[in-house]
C-alpha cells in the first residue's frame, strides 16, 4: 500500500525543524526597580494576535507615568528534590537531621560540581518511612534545571554512603517541584520571585483604559479573587499570566513548560482617591540567559536586544530578563482587566484583530 502522499516518510522524520511562531515586538515599557532601570521593548511569540496590542496598550501606560513600572526583584533559587527511603519514621527522621547537620559539606560539594551552583538552604518533609529533601540552589544566569539535577545526584551519592538506615529513592521527588502548580512553589518560590507595581493617574485611567480604579479593583477581587478561590486555584489569583509569559519565554529561548508554575501568582489592584494602584507578584519566574537553547541564532539577538548580553556580575542578565518579563505581565494584565470592566469590549478586539490577520501574521 502506498503511503499517505502529505505524511512525511519514516526517514524525515527524525529531522530537525523549526516551529514559526508569530512574532512581534511590542512596547516600548518603562522598568525601573532594584535590578533594572530601561526603557525597551519586548518580543512576545504567539498565535493569539490580540495579547500584542494589549501588552502595548499597558505598555504606553508605563511611559505614562514617570517611574513606569517598578519591578522589585524579592528573591531566586531553583530546587531540586530527591527521595530516601528508611525502614522507619523514626529511622527517617534520624536521618533528615544527620544531613542537615551536614550542610556546610554539601555546600562545598555543591561548588565542586559547577562554578555557579551554591546550595542556599535545604527542607525536608517525612512522610511514614519516606523522607523527602529539597535541595535550593543559586544558579548564575542559568535557570537552572540541568545545574540543580546536577548537584542534586552528587548530594545524594555522598548523603547515601554518610548517612546510615537510608537508601535511594528517586533523584526527582516532585517535592521541587517541577512544571506543576503547587502550593509549595507559590510559598517558597522556585525560580525568581519579582512583584512590579504602577501608580496610574486618574486621568490616564479614565482616557486611556476608559474605566475607573474603583471598576477594576472591585473586578480584581470579584474575578480573579473570588473567582479563583471557588475554583479551587493553588496560591493563585490573576487572569492570564500564563499568555504573556508563554509569550515571552518562547521568544527569549526558555522552557515553556515553566509557565505551569511560572503563571502562578497574585494580581492586587486599589482604588487611591481615583487613582489605580496595580501590582502583579510572581514567586515563579523561571528563566535564564545561558544554557539550553540559548545558542539560536534569533534567541542570541533577542537576548542582546534586550540587554541581557551584557558584561554584568554572574546572575545579573538573567536578574534583569525576570524584570522584564513580569512587567510584561503586568502590561497583558493590566490591559486585560481594564477591558473586562466595559462589557463586549473584550470580545470586539478579539474579533476585529483576528478576522484582521485572517489567519496571517508577521513573522
Amino acid at each position: 500500500m502506498n503511503e499517505h502522499p502529505t505524511r512525511p516518510k519514516p526517514s524525515d522524520r527524525n529531522k530537525r525543524t523549526k516551529a514559526h511562531i508569530p512574532t512581534r515586538w511590542v512596547g516600548p515599557l518603562r522598568v525601573s526597580g532594584n535590578v533594572a532601570t530601561t526603557e525597551t521593548e519586548v518580543p512576545l511569540a504567539t498565535y493569539e494576535s490580540p495579547l500584542w496590542p494589549a501588552v502595548g496598550r499597558g505598555a504606553q501606560i508605563s511611559r505614562m507615568v514617570e517611574s513606569g513600572i517598578t519591578a522589585t526583584l524579592m528573591d531566586e533559587r531553583m530546587t531540586r528534590s530527591v527521595l530516601v527511603e528508611a525502614d522507619t519514621a523514626e529511622i527517617a527522621h534520624t536521618a533528615a537531621r544527620a544531613v542537615h547537620g551536614r550542610i556546610d559539606e554539601l555546600r562545598a560539594l555543591t561548588r565542586a560540581t559547577s562554578r555557579f551552583a551554591e546550595l542556599l538552604s535545604m527542607r525536608d518533609e517525612i512522610v511514614g518511612c519516606l523522607l523527602f529533601l529539597r535541595f535550593e540552589f543559586s544558579t548564575g544566569d542559568a535557570s537552572g534545571h540541568n545545574m540543580t539535577t546536577l548537584a542534586a545526584d552528587a548530594l545524594l551519592s555522598h548523603l547515601l554512603e554518610c548517612v546510615p538506615g537510608i537508601r535511594y529513592g528517586s533523584i526527582s521527588a516532585n517535592y521541587c517541584t517541577d512544571k506543576k502548580a503547587t502550593a509549595i512553589n507559590g510559598l517558597l518560590g522556585r525560580g525568581k520571585k519579582v512583584t512590579t507595581e504602577i501608580l496610574i493617574p486618574e486621568q490616564v485611567v479614565t482616557g486611556r483604559l476608559h474605566t475607573t480604579a474603583a471598576q477594576i479593583s472591585k473586578l480584581n477581587t470579584n474575578k480573579n479573587l473570588v473567582g479563583t478561590l471557588l475554583a479551587g486555584g493553588i496560591r493563585s489569583a490573576n487572569a492570564h499570566y500564563a499568555n504573556m509569559l508563554l509569550a515571552f519565554y518562547l521568544a527569549t529561548g526558555q522552557d515553556a513548560a515553566n509557565i505551569v508554575e511560572g503563571s502562578q501568582g497574585v494580581t492586587l489592584a486599589e482604588d487611591r482617591g481615583g487613582e489605580l494602584y496595580f501590582s502583579c507578584t510572581l514567586p515563579n519566574l523561571i528563566v535564564g540567559t545561558v544554557g539550553n537553547g540559548k545558542g539560536l541564532d534569533f534567541i542570541e539577538e533577542t537576548l542582546t536586544t534586550l540587554g541581557c548580553r551584557e558584561e554584568r556580575p554572574a546572575g545579573d542578565n538573567a536578574r534583569r530578563l525576570a524584570v522584564l518579563a513580569a512587567a510584561t505581565v503586568l502590561c497583558g494584565e493590566l490591559s486585560l482587566l481594564a477591558a473586562q470592566t466595559n462589557p463586549g469590549e473584550l470580545m470586539k478586539a478579539h474579533t476585529r484583530l483576528e478576522r484582521l490577520n485572517g489567519g496571517h501574521h508577521d513573522q
